[in-house]
């Protein structure tokens, strides 16, 4: 049976979607969250960027923890023995295809930015035309405080960054929501109106977020700004 689901997989990689474009389809073994290896072809899942293996990151209290071992696991609880349908974006990375995998019709890659198992890479989200679904997805990773989004974020990866940033509009305050969250160096930061920096915070891109009341921002694992 494993031959033959491996040589379907095969068949399925070599039937053409459009121009320039390639599809291969089977069950998958995580290497990590990233990272796939479906019928002996490696795939890298294109705009987004996990912990490496042997990473750390920090939680609200200042803890340690091994994120990247945390990531690979919730990346290969989440896919299972389900079959993935992934397309090949024509580019490679250290002989792995570049492609962008679906699970039960979903992109992978926003169910793993949403579980915080992985973050947007947006430079090439953005040449691969998903920067705008995978900003929303970290958003959503953000607000639940999922996986790496559960305390500081470790820098992103440097072949991630955007040369020239979009100027994304600024996020308007909902009613009386006036409290400015955003994530920095120092963790998940909450500014009152009246505060120092509050009119220095631009709320803008994922990683802010506007609070109705401390409690709230309290709740959502966010601390008060010392001055």
């Amino acid at each position: 049976m494993f031959r033959i689901c491996s040589l379907l997989a095969v068949i399925f990689w070599a039937l053409p979607l459009h121009a320039g474009q390639a599809e291969i389809t089977g069950a998958a073994r995580v290497i990590d969250a990233d990272t796939l290896e479906i019928a002996g072809q490696r795939i890298r899942l294109g705009g987004i960027d996990a912990p490496e293996m042997s990473e750390y990151c920090v939680d609200t209290q200042g803890k340690r923890w091994r994120c990247g071992v945390w990531a690979t696991e919730a990346a290969r609880d989440m896919i299972g023995q389900r079959v993935l349908r992934c397309v090949d974006l024509g580019q490679r990375s250290y002989d792995r295809i570049v492609g962008r995998c679906y699970l039960d019709g979903r992109d992978l890659g926003v169910k793993l930015i949403e579980a915080g198992a992985a973050r947007p890479c947006l430079r090439f989200a953005r040449g691969q035309g998903r920067e705008r679904d995978y900003i929303a997805a970290e958003r959503v990773g953000l607000a639940a405080g999922a996986g790496i989004y559960g305390g500081p974020l470790n820098p992103v990866a440097g072949f991630c960054k955007v040369d020239r940033p979009r100027q994304v509009a600024q996020i308007v305050p909902s009613g009386d929501c006036v409290i400015k969250g955003n994530v920095s160096a120092n963790g998940r930061i909450y500014h009152m109106p009246g505060q120092r920096d509050y009119d220095r915070v631009t709320m803008r891109g994922a990683e802010t977020r506007w609070f109705c009341s401390e409690a709230e921002a309290r709740a959502a694992g966010w601390r008060r700004a010392r001055r």
